[in-house]
């Protein structure tokens, strides 16, 4: 049975091995391998005045890059410049020969793609284009012919830390720049708040270098100097952001203009000169936003129709089924189900599929493993993208679930589960316990804890579709306020549960209190 000196504990014994704890730790420019060159070949193209285009990528880690290096060459009144963000629906993911050939440049710098850039690196070589590659993707066993290349997942790259996305490595490219060009005082953290952005949108490993990164960026996002962020502010009626505000409500607005339309909307709201320019961008934000949930629920319930209780591996696919969702989906059908989940959008002879791991699980893995049935596929552990044939895909949900016929997921998913915690310890202490190891999120779960034999003193539905329970539960005569989102099971008032649960706080008419966050029913 936990207490709270056991609670403190256990989270600080998470970060017992991390080498870079405060911002004046961080890796230096030259120890990411290729950095340097890349630089060189981008500060030459400056000093030539050659047109450069740079090519994005339409998720949230992905536009946080572009704005990145854009906004220094802004910086250094470099305005021979494009971005291109390549549309989802229209060019498809990442740098292409198509994409090439529609850009009149003499240099192009891909952010967060183009490590499996074969034929356009090719296209580029034959058009006298010079290439620079900056990717935090997992490479294959070649890499294709560029003239610069940066990216922590190489083998030859020794950074220190590999479990960045790719806003940092854009970002230190610029540190890069930033060397090169003699730019002594010139100011790289301002770029913190997207930072934390990006690596919370892309579920990158919350410990060492990236937890320092996020809590700085959570502070410059509250200081509003971007537009963009005050506009949010106003829209959600909020005074400032906590962690959870950019995993729940910035993340996912900045994601939906890629996900349903055009993500150099986002992009264009992140380099918002004023307040005016960003709220009318938002308004489009929001309402892709809204289209895009709707779209979310229906194909999740359609989804969850055909899902076998029998399955390892979750493993859904449809006939023109919206691309821009079907990552989200899956991310809600890994959590209901507490196993691995993939979501296939089929489109004549091509699935286009989205997976989510759950825990530690390393998905990217278990898609290698079966790969013989894949056009391609790429990612990382806890997230990745795949294209198969359509009449592969029975095969492969086969192979993937063979490969899992030993894994036990329902331990996997209770990774997070710190122990059983006394009724007694549960108050404001052992919240404020909790928010010092904050932010949570992959490898820095939020603490769960199980409280036993609770009396359920009362239940209601709330949420204007009744998806959500508010709960009184009794303990050792305490009390609890409790909520369950999305309940998969309705208790009975006058029962004894065991739950699974984390601890929050609840603001109402600028009161505060404690409540309890039910992840499970046991």
């Amino acid at each position: 049975m936990l207490d709270k000196i056991a609670v403190a504990t256990l989270l600080s014994q998470r970060f017992a091995s991390d080498k870079h704890t405060s911002l004046s730790q961080l890796p230096l420019p030259h120890t990411m391998s290729g950095a340097k060159k890349a630089a060189s070949i981008i500060a030459a193209s400056i000093k030539n005045n050659e047109k450069i285009a740079i090519v994005g990528d339409y998720d949230c880690d992905g536009v946080c890059s572009s704005a990145i290096l854009d906004e220094f060459f802004c910086d250094i009144g470099y305005k021979n410049h494009k971005v291109k963000i390549p549309n989802r629906f229209k060019d498809g993911y990442g740098l292409n020969e198509s994409i090439v050939g529609e850009l009149d440049v003499q240099l192009i710098i891909t952010v967060d793609n183009g490590i499996t850039a074969f034929e356009a690196a090719n296209e580029c070589k034959k058009r006298g284009i010079k290439l620079v590659i900056t990717d935090h993707h997992m490479p294959l066993d070649e890499l294709p012919q560029a003239d610069g290349l940066v990216d922590p997942q190489c083998k030859d790259n020794e950074f220190a830390f590999k479990e960045i996305c790719g806003a940092q490595v854009a970002w230190y490219l610029v540190a890069a720049l930033k060397d090169e060009l003699g730019l002594v005082g010139y100011e790289l953290g301002k770029f913190t708040d997207l930072l934390a952005l990006a690596i919370i949108a892309d579920m990158m490993e919350l410990k060492d270098m990236n937890r320092v990164l996020v809590r700085a960026g959570l502070r410059q996002i509250n200081s509003f100097a971007r537009p963009c962020f005050r506009a949010i502010a106003r829209l959600s009626g909020k005074e400032s952001f906590a962690f959870d505000d950019v995993s729940f409500l910035i993340t996912p607005l900045i994601n939906s203009a890629g996900r349903m339309d055009d993500a150099t909307v986002s992009f264009e709201f992140l380099r918002s000169r004023d307040l005016r320019c960003a709220e009318s961008l938002l308004a489009k934000i929001s309402e892709c936003n809204a289209v895009r949930k709707e779209r979310e629920k229906e194909l999740f319930e359609l989804c969850a129709k055909s899902v076998s209780e029998n399955d390892k591996v979750v493993v859904v696919w449809g006939e023109g089924w919206h691309e821009g969702v079907i990552g989200i989906v899956a991310s809600r059908l890994a959590r209901l189900y507490k196993r691995p989940a993939i979501v296939f959008s089929i489109d004549g002879q091509r699935a286009k599929g989205s997976a989510r791991s759950v825990g530690k699980f390393d998905i990217l893995a278990l898609i290698s493993s079966c790969e013989s049935f894949l056009s391609s596929f790429g990612g990382h552990k806890g997230a990745a993208g795949l294209v198969a044939k359509p009449c592969k895909l029975a095969q492969l949900k086969t192979a993937l679930n063979e490969a899992c016929s030993n894994v036990d997921f329902n331990q996997i998913s209770h990774d997070d589960l710190l122990g059983d915690i006394k009724a007694d310890c549960v108050d404001s202490e052992l919240m404020d316990i909790i928010d010092s190891f904050a932010p949570y999120g992959s490898k820095n779960p939020k603490p769960v804890f199980a409280l036993r034999s609770a009396l359920v003193v009362s239940v209601n539905t709330i949420g204007s579709e009744g998806l959500h329970l508010r709960l009184v539960l009794k303990a050792d005569n305490r009390c609890f306020e409790a909520v369950y989102f999305n309940f998969e099971k309705r208790p009975a008032m006058g029962v004894r549960i065991d739950v699974l649960f984390t601890l929050g706080r609840n603001y109402f008419r600028g009161q505060e209190s404690l409540q309890l966050i039910i992840q499970e029913i046991l």
